[in-house]
């Protein structure tokens, strides 16, 4: 889980990143990404029941995921609200490949 303060967790606030939002996409992962005007940046991974049916699955993409930005998280520009989406690839890779993955979209957006 992200601290409170790194957290996107109203729907609102998702639904207006994914609508209005630039976007950065790999075959693997997706990121979505806007301006906010706080000094922090806010996160939310999306995994859809398209990535698999079974919840314990989706759940532990998101988890993964989690904690790869969390772990990159001081090398993170801040002022960015940044949605995280994943595909059906993803269940397919080990840790480390989506690591590098997820970094390569995000140096690719100019977050990192």
């Amino acid at each position: 889980m992200f601290s409170k303060e790194h957290r996107l967790s109203h729907e609102k606030d998702v639904k207006a990143v994914v609508r209005n939002g630039r976007s950065v996409f790999d075959a693997v992962c997706g990121v979505k990404y806007k301006r906010n005007d706080l000094d922090v940046s806010r996160f939310a991974v999306v995994a859809g029941t398209k990535v698999h049916k079974s919840a314990v699955r989706r759940n532990r993409v998101r988890r993964q995921y989690r904690e790869i930005i969390k772990a990159h998280m001081e090398e993170l520009k801040t002022g960015y609200d940044v949605v995280l989406l994943t595909s059906k690839k993803a269940l397919d890779l080990d840790y480390s490949e989506k690591e590098e993955r997820l970094l390569g979209v995000l140096r690719k957006a100019k977050l990192l």
